[in-house]
Order: C-alpha cells, then structure tokens, then sequence
C-alpha cells in the first residue's frame, strides 16, 4: 500500500533507528519549551531514564515469575502485592469485605461472563458510587496466580485509551480479585459473533471504528512500552466497548515481554485460543509481536465477515475463517462474498476491499512480512477517511490495494492447526 511508505513514517522509523527513540518521545520532541535550560532537560531526561528503567525491571521481575510449592506461590503472591501497594499506582487494594458488598455476595444476576480464569461480576464501589466489573480469579488454579500478578502489574504501568483501566484489586487471604472500569457494552464478541446477545447489528463505521482502536491499543504495547509487550491473546471476547462503543483492551493475564537484545523472539510455551494463534508460534513456540498483528488479522476477519474464526456449525469447508477466506483473497470478484450478511450490503465497496487487503496482510504465512501494528493503523486511519465512497469506490487507489491484497497473500496452510 502506497500509504504505508508515506514520509511520515520514514521519518518516524529513521528517528527510532537512529535514536532508539519511542513513538511517545517522538512526538515530545517538538514540543519542549525553548526557554527550558538545557540543565533542567538534562535532568528531566535523566529522571525518565530512571523512571523507564526501574518500570522495565519491574515489569521483566514480575513476567517471568515461576511458582515451585502451593505455599510458596500463595506467601509470593502476598509479598509481591504488598509491594506493589507501595509504589506509585493508581489502583485501589480493597478488602474482600468490600468486594462482597459491592457485588451483592457475587450474586448470580450480577454476573456479565466466565472465563478460562474465573468469573466477571458487575459490582458499585460504595465509597465512590462507581461501577464497576469485578473478576474473581480461580483460586486453586496455578496460571491464575501468575495471571493475577501480571495484569496487576501490566494494568498498573501501562496506559492507553485503548487499554482497559484496573480500578483496583484483592489478595485477601486466598482470594485474588481484579477490579476494572465498567465497559457499558460488554465485549466485541457479544455484538459481532453472540446472535444471543447482539441487540442490533454492528454496522461498517462502527466495526472500522473498533478495528482502529484496538489497532491503536496494540500499538501502544509494541511500539510505544519499553520494554515491548506481547499481549498474545488478542480475540474479540478480550475487546470490550463503552457507552460509544470505543474499544478496550483487557486480559492481560497471559502478556509476555518482547525480545531483547539480539535475539528476535521470545521462546516459550504456546498458550491463547485456538484459531487465533500465528501459525508460526502455535509450531514453535516463538514469540514475537508479528504472532499479535496475525491474531488481529483474525479478529479484523471476523469483523469484516460476521463470522467465528473456528465455527463447527458451517459446511466443512467454511469452518476454519482463515482457511474459507484464502481463496477468496485472491479474487476480486468474490470480495463482497466475503462481507458480513448483517451489513446488507450497506458499507462501501472500495473501504470493504481496503479492509481485507490489511487483514490479509497481516495474515501472511511469514512473519517477517506482516505489517507493523503502526502500519496497520496508518492504514485504517486513511480507510476511515476515505471510505464514504458508495458502491463503486472510485478512484485507482482502490486497485493499489486490491493488487496488495492480491500479491502474495496466500496465508498459511496450516492456520486450522492453530
């Protein structure tokens, strides 16, 4: 695509390369103050070194922590929240007491889903009269400590629009209960894939809208935090939505520390949703944020097509997203097969063939060949604006992207194997 080697963007990566600098820095760097002494910027830059650096070693200390004994993983986990208390995050420790209260004895009405972790609960904070979504980890689980640890401390370093807000936590005892903003209307994968639960169809600005945020969201993570994160398991039930259906990010139990250094992945054990999965991960086990930009591929796919990347009720050849969707990739005359039923045909042509060639993008077999999460978003901002083009779409800027999405976008054979 023309648009993602605009100036812009080679500016923006000459300066990281050069600089080693972060998309946050860039944008600060224009925006110092002239009278600032260069003393006092010196010290300023010294004191986010410092600030970066003791976030960066707590963030690795508590990603990579192993449990060997029941009784020491429960006295670990107590010690490490006790610490967390004391450094500067806005969550709230609060009482199980409080909890109960808040969540009505964690009556059964109130629940809003159930995971792989334990259960989610809507809940009022009596002191402040704020709503909220509480989630009571499974206690006898072991990854439920980890995973405790983790989003407390992911939650608590990392901030984006994008990224769901921790409100605060619980490690009374046995219990470990995390406490997030409430997200009006629940998650993606209520309105998009839940006929049960879907009020009304999502239409095509929305779904691009969402698309775009949690873009953004994934970003921040690989480009922006230092040191990168991985957040390994992007699916459309871990992006929930507010009263405007801006999209958060949540679950971040199972987020792992990008490569460092020389190495260019991180090897560890395969974990997340099948289907999701990058086809290279799910064979090897290495990580790297290209696996995130191939999840999103999938996600962006369901979005666009209305369909559940693994559906067992479909014919078989359509029971596998990715797999039904690589022949059809490679046809234009087929792209508006590929459309969600639910739109009825109220969507623009040339923004739903942009669309499929970033999902094919990202759905590439190879990793070194999808787009970074910044070039994704450089893409969706330039659909949402250009998309309002009625049924024939206009313009030869269309056929760029359809040759895009038609040159070398056989994704991987082996996508029903993730």
């Amino acid at each position: 695509m023309k648009h993602f080697n605009g100036r812009k963007k080679l500016f923006k990566s000459s300066i990281q390369e050069s600089h080693g600098c972060s998309n946050r820095e860039i944008g600060e760097m224009s925006c110092f103050p002239c009278c600032l002494s260069q003393e006092k910027l010196a010290r300023r830059s010294l004191k986010k070194t410092l600030k970066e650096y003791h976030d960066a070693k707590t963030l690795a200390s508590f990603t990579n922590i192993t449990f060997k004994t029941e009784s020491g993983r429960r006295r670990y986990v107590a010690d490490e929240v006790k610490k967390v208390g004391k450094c500067n995050i806005s969550a709230k420790i609060l009482s199980y007491r409080e909890l109960v209260a808040s969540t009505n004895n964690f009556n059964p009405q109130n629940l809003l889903g159930e995971g792989g972790f334990g259960r989610v609960y809507k809940g009022k904070i009596e002191k402040t009269k704020q709503v909220v979504a509480v989630k009571q980890l499974d206690r006898n689980g072991f990854q439920g400590n980890r995973e405790f640890l983790v989003e407390v401390l992911m939650l608590s370093l990392l901030h984006h629009p994008n990224l769901v807000n921790l409100v605060g936590y619980c490690a009374d005892g046995d219990q470990r209960i995390l406490v997030y903003e409430y997200m009006a209307h629940g998650s993606l994968e209520d309105h998009l894939l839940d006929p049960k639960k879907a009020k009304k169809p999502l239409d095509w600005n929305t779904r691009m809208k969402i698309a775009g945020g949690a873009a953004r969201g994934l970003e921040y993570l690989h480009e922006t935090a230092n040191p990168p994160v991985i957040y390994r398991d992007f699916k459309a039930s871990n992006i929930l939505l507010d009263e405007e259906f801006n999209p958060k990010l949540s679950d971040f139990g199972l987020a792992k520390l990008g490569p460092t250094g020389e190495k260019p992945y991180v090897s560890t054990r395969v974990m997340g949703t099948y289907g999701y999965c990058a086809p290279e991960y799910a064979q090897t086990g290495q990580l790297t944020t290209k696996s995130d930009v191939y999840s999103f591929g999938v996600v962006f796919l369901e979005i666009i097509t209305g369909r559940r990347v693994i559906d067992h009720s479909r014919p078989t050849e359509e029971q596998n997203l990715v797999l039904w969707a690589t022949p059809l990739f490679k046809d234009r005359k087929k792209f508006t097969l590929m459309a969600d039923p639910e739109l009825k045909d109220d969507y623009p042509v040339k923004g739903l063939y942009q669309a499929l060639a970033v999902a094919a993008m990202c759905l590439q077999e190879e990793a070194s060949t999808r787009p970074l999460m910044s070039d994704v978003v450089t893409a969706l901002e330039y659909l949402s604006v250009s998309n309002g083009g009625g049924e024939d779409g206009g313009g030869g800027g269309g056929d760029d992207i359809v040759n895009a999405a038609s040159v070398d976008s056989s994704v991987s054979d082996n996508a029903g194997n993730t």
